[in-house]
């Protein structure tokens, strides 16, 4: 990785500043590059620098609030500087869901592991993955090109409202939400969820 990591990491904790709160405007910002640090977030949501785990909740909102991803890399961005990091899959982890209604009217809430809360609605879309280990991989659109994947717990209760029903002409398994049908898989694939 290029850069100094530990000046790189102490400059963006001083120009983040103390009590920042909420996600920066990020996508406003279009600061130089100044090389990559070692800090990766792992599939489980997990942040680590230099190998060690960032333990204190508090910084890794602060981090968090600061992450943009740009043609399809990482970076902690301030108005001054922009710093690569690595992130294994989706670079938050839903965590909690909260439904309110049911049917056509069911409404989808899914707290992050970063405590962002998102409503499933047109901006903030529901994603489904397929893949050999895992089966299905469910994602919830946060904000710019950011994604939360759902915690297997939290994909279970998901799944569990699923339905069959008919869309763009195929017999598909998924779920309403935010007003809108949510293709999972074609129905006939269900029992492959297991």
């Amino acid at each position: 990785m290029g850069g100094d990591a530990g000046s790189g990491l102490e400059r963006l904790m001083q120009s983040l500043g103390p009590g920042k709160r909420g996600a920066a405007p990020v996508d406003s910002w279009n600061p130089p590059f100044c090389g990559d640090i070692d800090m990766r977030i792992a599939a489980d949501g997990a942040w680590f620098y230099m190998g060690t785990p960032v333990g204190r909740p508090a910084l890794v909102r602060l981090f968090a609030s600061v992450l943009k991803r740009e043609d399809g890399r990482y970076f902690l961005v301030t108005p001054v500087e922009k710093i690569g990091i690595v992130v294994d899959d989706a670079p938050f982890q839903a965590v909690e869901m909260a439904v309110d209604g049911g049917g056509e009217r069911r409404a989808l809430s899914f707290r992050t592991n970063v405590d962002d809360i998102v409503m499933v609605d047109s901006e903030h879309a529901l994603r489904f993955e397929r893949d050999a280990h895992d089966g299905v991989r469910p994602y919830v659109h946060v904000r710019g090109d950011l994604w939360a994947r759902l915690t297997r717990a939290v994909t279970h209760e998901l799944l569990a409202m699923g339905e069959v029903r008919m869309d763009g002409g195929c017999k598909m398994f998924g779920l309403m939400a935010g007003g809108n049908f949510h293709p999972i898989m074609q129905a006939s694939l269900i029992e492959d969820l297991s």
